[in-house]
């Protein structure tokens, strides 16, 4: 199944130009001819496709401080460097960002130890 979600995605993304050259090659190698080598195209096959940018800044979410509140501001405190009240006040406005725009390994590495403390934490 997952080869066929990939020969589907090379289809998708085959220029006018290759697709005319596809036509040809089924025609005169195996005698299929094809309605139109336009539709399979599809509407702006010429255009160039828009990159899929990899997302490489990540956001850690607080959802909930977990029943445990006590050592998830120690550990909000601890990585973020802010004051006792202040990372308590974050904690207590969950659902607020404990850290915006951090490299994956490092959202990671935050979320394991808030979970780790009883904290529902999300990645975005």
């Amino acid at each position: 199944m997952a080869d066929l979600k990939s020969f589907a995605e090379q289809l998708v993304n085959l220029t006018v130009k290759e697709v005319n050259e596809l036509a040809k090659i089924l025609k005169e190698e195996y005698g299929i001819e094809p309605a139109a080598a336009a539709v399979v195209a599809g509407p702006g096959a010429g255009a160039a496709a828009p990159a899929v940018e990899e997302k490489t800044a990540f956001n850690v979410i607080l959802k909930n401080g977990g029943a445990n509140k006590l050592n998830v501001v120690k550990i909000v405190k601890d990585l973020t460097g802010l004051g006792l009240k202040e990372a308590k006040d974050l904690v207590d406005g969950a659902p607020k960002a404990v850290k915006e725009g951090i490299s994956k390994a490092d959202a990671d590495a935050l979320a394991a130890k808030l979970k780790e403390a009883g904290a529902e934490v999300e990645i975005n």
